[in-house]
């Protein structure tokens, strides 16, 4: 992102809506007539459901909120819906974690490399095992315990934590919880999941044990919108990694672990630099 700051401040556009004859054009012309210059734009059209979908960056000539409020009334007036953001904006998000530490170190270190188009804001565990990890990388850590009858009480606090530290979307980096329903309906900003891709075949603890003694040849890892259907919401990435019977079950979850971080990483990326629109039970990733 650094050549688009250099240039300015640019605005990204993501629109969706029934398809129709010329969009592209009239969405290209209304940025041409108003002296903006396009940096990138991609679309997609579902073919079974008729439905159009664009992502658009451009640099306006003009004041670029101001731009961004005039897109959003044109963007209504040809029947899209459409979500803005500015360049440099960088949203800032929370980690949810528990005990399994490879999600969370891998998005430590590559929010410390600069790879995030946002900020982690804070970290909240059920434990307080990586306290001290999180505060070696400056994160605000905070230690919320779940326990039998008190789980609405640790998620009203997390509600406050979020609140507080104005974080805009939420990672589970192997946060080992479920979130009710009447937590993600309160928190209403997105939050990204991450486990195994080998559900519903081997649900419950001890998966890649499972999948060990089924003898499977492929491992893999999901990312998605949580919603709240367990494990069940639109999929922003996933990945697989082949294994054979000379594997053991130790190479299984080292495999396993290591797509974890990468599908995780990923997405996250995806969803800051705001590449990903949900749409019904899936999601377009403009990548």
């Amino acid at each position: 992102m650094s050549e688009t700051r250099d240039r300015g401040d640019t605005l990204v556009a993501l629109l969706s809506g029934p398809d129709q004859a010329g969009i592209v054009a009239r969405v290209s012309g209304w940025i041409f007539q108003r002296g903006g210059n396009i940096i990138h734009a991609d679309q997609h059209r579902d073919q079974e459901e008729g439905i159009f979908f664009q992502r658009v960056e451009w640099l306006p000539k003009n004041d670029a909120r101001a731009e961004a409020a005039a897109f959003s009334e044109f963007a209504s007036s040809i029947g899209m819906n459409v979500r803005l953001a500015l360049s440099s904006h960088r949203p800032k998000f929370a980690v949810m974690v528990s005990k399994f530490d490879h999600c969370f170190h891998d998005l430590a270190l590559r929010w410390k490399a600069g790879e995030f188009q946002g900020d982690i804001a804070c970290v909240v565990s059920n434990h307080d095992t990586l306290r001290d990890a999180a505060e070696h990388y400056g994160l605000p850590f905070h230690h919320v315990p779940v326990t039998s009858g008190r789980k609405d009480a640790a998620e009203k606090l997390q509600l406050q934590i979020f609140t507080d530290h104005r974080v805009e979307f939420i990672v589970m980096a192997r946060y080992m919880q479920v979130l009710s329903g009447e937590f993600l309906r309160a928190l209403r900003r997105p939050v990204i999941n991450i486990h195994h891709s080998f559900l519903p075949a081997f649900a419950g603890g001890r998966p890649y044990h499972q999948a060990h003694a089924r003898g499977v040849k492929l491992i893999g890892a999901t990312a998605h919108y949580a919603t709240e259907v367990l494990d069940d919401g639109p999929i922003i990435q996933q990945d697989v990694a082949r294994v054979t019977h000379r594997h053991g079950v130790r190479d299984l979850i080292r495999k396993g672990r290591d797509l974890e971080k990468l599908v995780l990483s990923q997405a996250v990326a995806w969803h800051a630099e705001n590449r990903v629109l949900i749409y019904g039970r899936k999601t377009v990733v403009f990548d």
